[in-house]
């Protein structure tokens, strides 16, 4: 399972020309699943989410987690993060979990990272063409693979 967070000032997300998701303040989290991700991925990956201390105190250091800071998360799925590019240029997504897989893994996120963070996160639409707008706050982008947790 991958990841990349951004932290934000606002996101939304649009499908069809409505807005689905949105939210200020907070984390922007792109969510690439494979075939081989387990309940154990998901768990590791909202914990350390919710844990990462990438919003500034009042010192202006990146010191405070999404909860400190009062802030939000919107979870968009994204089968393009498991993206190769080794051969030719046209990516392959063959690692990319197929939807009767990567649908029921993503909405188990989601359940388990609203948990975590104890309020309820936002979302994309799972296999929707969306456009996502936002504005990446500092920029602060991060990646994290769960299957690199050294």
């Amino acid at each position: 399972m991958r990841v990349v967070i951004q932290r934000v000032q606002r996101c939304s997300v649009e499908v069809e020309g409505k807005i689905i998701g949105e939210i200020g303040k907070g984390l922007a989290i792109l969510l690439g699943i494979e075939d081989a991700d387990t309940q154990e991925d998901i768990d590791w990956l909202c914990g350390k989410i919710s844990r990462l201390r990438i919003f500034d105190d009042e010192n202006g250091v990146m010191n405070l987690d999404i909860q400190q800071a009062g802030g939000r998360a919107i979870v968009i799925s994204q089968f393009t993060l498991f993206a190769s590019t080794k051969k030719g240029n046209r990516p392959s997504y063959i690692r990319s979990a197929g939807e009767p897989v990567a649908r029921p893994m993503y909405e188990r996120f989601l359940t388990t990272l609203s948990t975590v963070l104890g309020s309820e996160v936002e979302h994309g639409e799972f296999g929707a063409d969306m456009k996502v707008s936002l504005v990446n706050d500092g920029p602060v982008t991060i990646c994290i693979d769960s299957k690199n947790k050294e």
